[in-house]
Order: structure tokens, then sequence, then C-alpha cells
């Protein structure tokens, strides 16, 4: 039988006050498996929380995976704390927690909730390790607070990391931690993205769920390397002046034995009415945001990431199931809040909390997917809002896709899909996504979604992705997008990197590239995203030929008009009203030939005449490029 020192606790008073109350939010620094030293003896400390067990032993490779050898000690039973000091556990140590419920007779070996680094799925084991590694990104980290704010720019590339790049010398692998690194960033930096977010990292058994079934809320997955190789990732990124945004999933997570699911004996960590606690879209079990120890852990396990491995920005998965009690359910299947609504009052008080720790001491963002009308989303929480900083336009890309899916024909029957989101886009702090989940399931590639023929489907994309850089809003596009993969992404291979040896998809690439050079450049494109006064229409009302012309400003005196004709005929001696008389060049064109276009455009710029139009003193006569967006700049 092993050593376990029974007096030795990481928990003060003080520790458990706040761990009871859900506003300990440091829990990774308490529980689960810590490297300590104690009279001498080197070895391991554990401590689970397990309020409903009889009995809970560590087992692992250091004893036999036998449940006799090291039993820990009930702190009290108040805080439901179970711990202990084994001395023949060390560092890289397999092990799991065999818990004895008080009921039923109920026995589980459960992983380390708290576990910095698990086995690789499908086995299941946590690893006793630590979080040493030195930083080179001190510079970027001074400077992030200029990169993350809401008047930067944020052109982010949407990644999963185990299908960006494969090797298939090596039987179709993934690509490391390490070896995505200097690929990763030097793809980034090539093509002008700002930000690459990652689908989540975290551990999740089922590799098709690309993350968003997390079992392991403090440990990377170790598909592709330790928490130092990806500590390693960020770091790079960092010193390549690329910041990091990261999925994170306190939605929901799934049902494997050895993970949160009835931890105890008990539903300890969700719900224990199926009408509250389980999800019936993902098969997974659902929070139980009124506990207090549970919300600890959650706000725990995002400061965790954001301190710990330096993560710029935290995309919040799947909000709208954690507002509406009634997400996905029908009459009966769901249980009405205490006012009888349909609100989670629990879920709000949660986010609202986890927004107001994570930017109280850090200079981040918080990312919501949030899909319905709630109000105020990314409104600061002493004015009732939820906190977050900016919230995902999915009804822009829903009408977007929709709308550009369409005969060029047809969409003059259309129009409103084209200009709606301006009526909404100062409400909330958007980002603008062409996400993975649009890549997927039959719907297709984003080129593939585009009607004609090649040359019309290729123009359909510059059209769109240009439109998206000129409508106010931050910019997501994922991967493969900028290339015109006409596969729809596949979680098992890599992304067809083979298709840039043909010049049409060099081109939308090259097109997507000087998108985000100019977008970073021209401050009109970002300054003012949010603020109703940097966006102007010049004319939204031309449905009969489908083109729309606007003004971007920023916070000088700069203006940038972006004029978009979505059909495929040119149209020529079109004349625009403008707010002021001089040159206005011609500073990007996605019909240029070097674009793959046909080469329509103003021969650099045009001289503004002093003819009314549009409501306003004087106009430009122009060539509108087929399915082309056109940028002009007024020259000082």
């Amino acid at each position: 039988m092993g050593e376990v020192i029974y007096d030795v606790s990481r928990f003060t008073d003080y520790d458990i006050y706040l761990f009871r109350e859900g506003n300990h939010l440091r829990l990774h620094e308490k529980l689960g498996s810590h490297g300590m030293t104690v009279d001498g003896i080197d070895g391991t400390y554990f401590a689970v929380w397990a309020p409903d067990a009889q009995n809970v032993s560590v087992i692992g490779d250091f004893n036999g995976w036998g449940p006799d050898s090291h039993h820990l000690r009930l702190k009290d039973n108040a805080c439901g704390i179970w711990e202990g000091f084994i001395s023949t556990a060390s560092r890289g140590a397999h092990y799991k927690y065999h818990i004895a419920s008080k009921y039923n007779s109920y026995r589980v070996d459960k992983g380390d909730p708290f576990a910095f680094y698990c086995e690789t799925p499908p086995q299941t084991a946590s690893i006793v390790w630590d979080l040493g590694y030195e930083w080179n990104d001190a510079e970027w980290m001074e400077k992030r607070q200029r990169y993350n704010s809401l008047n930067s720019p944020f052109a982010i590339y949407e990644v999963h990391l185990g299908s960006w790049r494969r090797v298939p010398e090596e039987n179709n692998r993934s690509l490391t931690y390490r070896e995505i690194a200097e690929h990763l960033a030097g793809y980034i930096k090539d093509t002008g993205f700002t930000h690459v977010e990652f689908l989540p990292l975290m551990e999740h058994p089922f590799y098709g769920s690309w993350g968003y079934q997390t079992s392991q809320y403090f440990a990377p997955t170790s598909r592709y390397g330790t928490p130092q190789d990806l500590m390693y990732l960020i770091d790079y990124l960092h010193q390549h002046d690329i910041g990091v945004i990261m999925d994170w999933v306190p939605s929901h997570f799934p049902g494997d034995e050895h993970g949160l699911v009835y931890f105890d004996g008990t539903y300890l960590y969700e719900h224990a009415d199926t009408r509250k606690g389980f999800h019936p879209d993902w098969n997974s079990y659902i929070f139980n945001y009124g506990r207090n120890e549970v919300r600890g852990f959650l706000i725990s396990s995002a400061l965790f990431w954001l301190e710990n491995y330096h993560i710029d920005a935290l995309r919040i998965d799947a909000v709208a199931s954690m507002l509406y009690l009634d997400y996905s359910r029908t009459h009966g299947e769901w249980i009405p809040n205490g006012h009888g609504g349909r609100e989670n009052l629990e879920a709000v008080d949660f986010i609202r909390r986890l927004n107001r720790a994570a930017y109280e001491k850090h200079q981040i963002q918080t990312i919501a997917e949030e899909s319905t009308a709630w109000p105020m989303v990314t409104r600061p929480t002493f004015t009732g809002g939820l906190g977050f900083g900016m919230k995902w336009n999915m009804g822009w890309m829903h009408d977007m896709l929709e709308y550009l899916s369409k005969d060029p024909i047809y969409r003059k029957y259309h129009h409103n899909n084209l200009t709606f989101s301006i009526w909404y886009a100062f409400t909330e702090n958007f980002v603008l996504p062409l996400s993975h989940d649009e890549v997927v399931y039959g719907k297709g590639s984003l080129i593939g979604k585009m009607p004609g023929d090649d040359w019309q489907k290729f123009a359909n994309l510059r059209l769109l992705l240009g439109y998206m850089y000129a409508h106010p809003g931050k910019k997501l596009l994922f991967m493969g997008g900028e290339f015109g993969q006409w596969r729809e992404w596949n979680h098992d291979e890599s992304l067809n990197w083979h298709l840039l040896q043909y010049t049409p998809h060099q081109q939308i690439r090259r097109w997507v590239g000087e998108l985000n050079h100019f977008y970073r450049k021209e401050p009109s494109l970002h300054e003012l995203d949010f603020e109703a006064g940097g966006f102007e229409w010049i004319d939204c009302n031309d449905w009969e030929h489908s083109v729309i012309s606007f003004i971007r400003k920023g916070k000088s005196s700069d203006i940038m008009l972006a004029v978009c004709n979505f059909t495929p005929v040119p149209r020529y001696n079109y004349r625009i009203g403008v707010p002021a008389g001089g040159f206005w060049k011609e500073v990007l064109n996605s019909d240029a030939q070097e674009y793959g276009g046909t080469g329509h455009g103003n021969f650099g710029g045009v001289e503004a005449e002093p003819i009314p139009f549009h409501g306003r003193h004087h106009s430009l006569s122009l060539t509108l490029p087929p399915l082309g967006i056109i940028f002009f700049k007024k020259e000082a």
C-alpha cells in the first residue's frame, strides 16, 4: 500500500467559503492533482469534489489501479472535497478517481475534472502534469489591448487544427501543436488575418464532435501534444503578432462515463430533471448554473485559459441554448422560470458573472455565438446587458448566403436580404461569420453555394467576401474558404491544398489577402464598426439592378465609398451621389484581372461632377464591374 499523508491540504477556510458560495475563481489551483513536497518527500496532492461519495480513492499506474490502495480523506461534510497526498505518484502518472457513492451501491472510475493533461482518446485516464513554460510573448501581451480593441481590425481565420493540414505520408496524421506553429503563422501572416480562432482544443472523447463535446475543461486535447506544446503554438503566433481566439463550451457536456455526468452517483454538475439537464439536440447534459460550485468550476475554466494559455478571446458556443429554457423543446418538455417565463435566469446570472470576471483583470474579448434577438448581448452588465464584447451576426450570414445562392436574375426579388442587416447592425457589436457550420452536413462549400459557371462562382465569392469586408462588423472566415475549396469540409481530411496550383484558386486567395491588408490599413473600414456614425447609405434602393452603394467612415476625415453590383451585367455610366467634390481614387476592385476578373473598372478613379444626385451636390459616373465590388477613397 502506497503512503498517503492526510494532514496536507491546499484549502484554507477562506477557500472553502469562496468555493461554497461560487466565488472561488481559481479552483484549478486547489482541486485536481498538484506536485508537492511534504517533509522532504516528493509526491502529488489530489483533491476532488464529490459530496455524495461514501468513499473516494485514487487508482493509477502507481498502484496497479487498485481501489483499496490510496483512499482520500473527506475534508469536511459541508464542502464535499476529498483530498490526500500520495508520495508514489509523480509527474506523468496516469490516474482516475474510484468513487463509491452513498446511493444504490454505485461505483465508477472518473477522470479528474481539473486535470491539466489526459490520455489520448479513446483512452480516458488523467495524467499528473504541471504547467511550467517559459513564455516569450511579453511584447504581444503588453500591446494586445490595442490589437483587441473594439476599434481595431479583427480579421479572424477560423481553424480546425486536426484537419487544416495533414501528413499523407504518415497515415494521414494531423500536425502536432509544434509542427503546425510555423506553417500556420506563416500562412496567416501571408494572407493578412489578424487573429486565428481554434475550434475547441479542450479534451473531448469523440473527434467527430470537433471539440464541442468537451469532457475536460482544464486540459488541452493530447491528440496534438502536451500542454506545453499548445503553449508553444500560442506563443509562436503571438510572436508573429497574431491573436488567438479559443472556442469554449459551457453550454453542455457529453455523457461519457469517465466524465462529469452523474459524477458521485448524483446529478452533481447537471440538473436532475432532464427537462433542464438534458440537451435533446446533442444528447448531452446541461450544467446546473444555479449551483454555486458548478458556476465556480466553469468560470475557473474560462480564466484558466485566459491566464495560463495567454488566450486573447474566448468565443462562447451555443449561448442561445443557455438562455432559453425551451430551446429545442416542445410544450411539456421544459420548466418555466420562477416568473413563468422561458428565460433561464440562472444561466443569465452565470454569463454576467463570467464576463465580469473575464474583463476585470484581462485585456481580452468574449464573443457570443448567439442566434436569437436576445437584447443587449454585447452591452455592459451594469446596464442590464450580458457583458460580451462581441456577438456573431447569424442573421447577416443566413441572409447573405441565401441571397447569393440565387441566380442573379432573381436577386432583385430578394433585395431585402442584402440590406436588412444594416437596420440592426449597431444594436450589438457584431462579428460577420462565414464559419465552419456553413460548410458541413451537406451544405456544400462556400464557393459551391454560388450559382453559375466556374467564372461566376469565383466572382460571386469575391463579391461576397468584398461585401463582408465593406460591411460594418468584424470578419470571420473558415479555413478553405480563402482559396475556394470545392469540397465541403471533412474533419478527417486535410484541406485541398493542391488546388492552389490552379490559377483561379491562387487568385481568390490573393483577393482575400488584399482585402485583409486593405481592411487593416484603412481606419474607415474598422474604427467605427459598432457605431452608426461609421456607415452611411448612398443608395440601398436600386433593387432593379441589384446594386448598392454606401460610405464607411473612421474617426478622421477619411471616407471610403463601396459600390456592389450583384449581377453579371456590367453597368456603364452608372451615376451615384457623393458627399464631396474632387477626385475619388479607385483603390480596390474585385474584378481586376489579377483576382480573376474581367478588368472592368474606372482607370484609377473618377472626378466628381457638380451634378446633384441621391440628394447630394456632387456625383460620379462609374463603370460597375459584373458581380463585383469596387472601393473608392476621396483624395485630400
